[in-house]
């Protein structure tokens, strides 16, 4: 019998619930983490409600010195598969980041119809709930599957800095690993299953222009001194143009293969100019691109470059006629999906350090890298299990989709496991606001992302038995 909503309330949502208020954010937000145990705490909250529910399974917390906790969940074969299944996601938290709307709040769940709202619930903490129900309901129907090993990281956030040594360190259990089923994606809709088929990477760097030792009034020093944000300008103009965003070192930049190009024209055709509707942008703000095609591509396969964060500047209410000694920009460049991170990562400090204008001091720092990822061909058998799955549980064919962000798992198991099968789908649909306020789980895509997960498990055990 297939997992229903209620199903999931009874066994799922009280657990839910505690994990999000948990403010278990990844490393890279919280550099005190192992002080404040948030990330040990909601490992043990998931291991717990995971031996209580999966009896058969063995559970365990590992934590390297220094790095961030991992739960593994790992059930035996039941049955003649000679494989290992792993089930991807991740615990850790992005922050709030700002003020969320009237009856929201970051760690303090809110239910609204088969909607829940905090921090996690859908980046990613139903991942771990949802991989151990599908196991749960192999057992209970006593359904041949491969052995399961569920793997949730806390650092995924954070680029998964510390999963390759985690990787290492569970090559002896992962063993000759045959499927792999990632849990932290999405797509554009909640009325079909959404398989990713290509990721962008990501090099995000800290570049700081100084001009000054301290602060000068600005009656004094400006038109003599040169502004440490007209540095910082000039240095983006190396990278960007400011007119239209394009990206300009062509090192950035690949031939987009034809079939993701004939994708985008498709989705372009199946949701038409409303696609990006759901952005809350102003009104009157004229998005990028000329067509709808050009943008989910600028999406998927263009490199982008984003300004997240600024530094060096007092609050507006409390900023005086002062010259500032410097300033700092944390950029963030989405790339093309094949391209080198570590070498877009040279290439971009190069860009920025070398011949500085006006001989100021910069200073450019990789704080963190991502690999992008693109879906490798499906076997015969998981092709034919996912359109039967998507069938039996959106009642409709499975569609795929480019996303923009990273999920740099997916490329490091790809590395490690060469000619492994890779099914990446998740809950992250209109509205779910990953990384932004107000994140929202929708429910009933849990239990339909549950009852698939069961059936690719069920038949990966039939494929490997074969």
């Amino acid at each position: 019998m297939p997992v229903t909503l209620a199903d999931f309330e009874r066994a799922a949502l009280p657990a839910l619930t505690e994990y999000a208020t948990i403010p278990c954010l990844s490393p890279g937000f919280d550099p005190h983490w192992e002080e404040s145990g948030h990330l040990r705490r909601a490992a043990e909250l998931l291991a717990q409600w995971s031996r209580a529910t999966l009896p058969r399974a063995e559970v365990e917390i590992r934590q390297l010195p220094g790095l961030t906790p991992v739960l593994t969940v790992t059930l035996p074969a039941r049955g003649a598969a000679v494989t290992t299944a792993v089930l991807y996601g991740h615990l850790d938290k992005q922050p709030p980041l700002g003020d969320w709307s009237a009856g929201l709040s970051p760690y303090d769940p809110v239910r609204r119809g088969d909607r829940l709202y905090a921090r996690g619930v859908a980046d990613d903490g139903y991942a771990a709930f949802a991989a151990v129900l599908a196991l749960a309901e192999l057992e209970a129907a006593g359904a041949d599957h491969p052995r399961c090993v569920v793997l949730i990281e806390a650092s995924e956030e954070t680029g998964s800095s510390d999963l390759p040594e985690y990787l290492d360190a569970l090559a002896p259990e992962l063993g000759s690993v045959g499927l792999l089923l990632c849990l932290d994606s999405g797509g554009l809709s909640y009325d079909r299953l959404w398989l990713t088929s290509s990721l962008r990477g990501l090099v995000n760097v800290e570049v700081t222009a100084q001009v000054l030792d301290q602060g000068l009034h600005s009656g004094l020093a400006s038109g003599v001194v040169p502004s440490s944000a007209r540095i910082v300008r000039q240095l983006l103009d190396r990278l960007e143009d400011s007119a239209t965003g394009h990206v300009l070192p062509e090192q950035l930049h690949v031939a987009i293969p034809q079939d993701h190009r004939d994708a985008a024209a498709s989705l372009a055709a199946l949701f038409g100019d409303g696609l990006f509707d759901e952005f809350p942008v102003v009104p009157g703000l004229r998005l990028m691109g000329d067509t709808t095609t050009a943008r989910i591509l600028a999406q998927t396969w263009e490199p982008a470059l984003s300004i997240i964060g600024l530094g060096g500047a007092p609050a507006p209410d409390i900023a005086g006629n002062v010259l500032r000694p410097s300033t700092t920009a944390v950029l963030s460049l989405r790339l093309a999906p094949p391209t080198d991170p570590e070498a877009a990562a040279a290439l971009l400090v190069h860009l920025l350090e070398s011949d500085p204008p006006s001989g100021a001091a910069v200073r450019a720092r990789v704080t963190s890298t991502g690999a992008g990822w693109v879906a490798p061909p499906l076997a015969p058998w998981l092709d034919q299990a996912l359109g039967a799955a998507a069938q039996a549980t959106y009642g409709a064919p499975p569609a795929w989709v480019g996303e923009g962000g990273s999920i740099p798992f997916l490329n490091a198991l790809s590395v490690r496991y060469p000619g492994v099968q890779i099914v990446s789908t998740g809950v992250l649909g209109p509205g779910a606001n990953a990384h932004g306020i107000d994140e929202m789980l929708d429910l009933p895509t849990v239990v339909r992302v549950i009852n698939v997960v069961t059936a690719l498990l069920e038949a990966a055990g039939a494929a490997d038995a074969a």
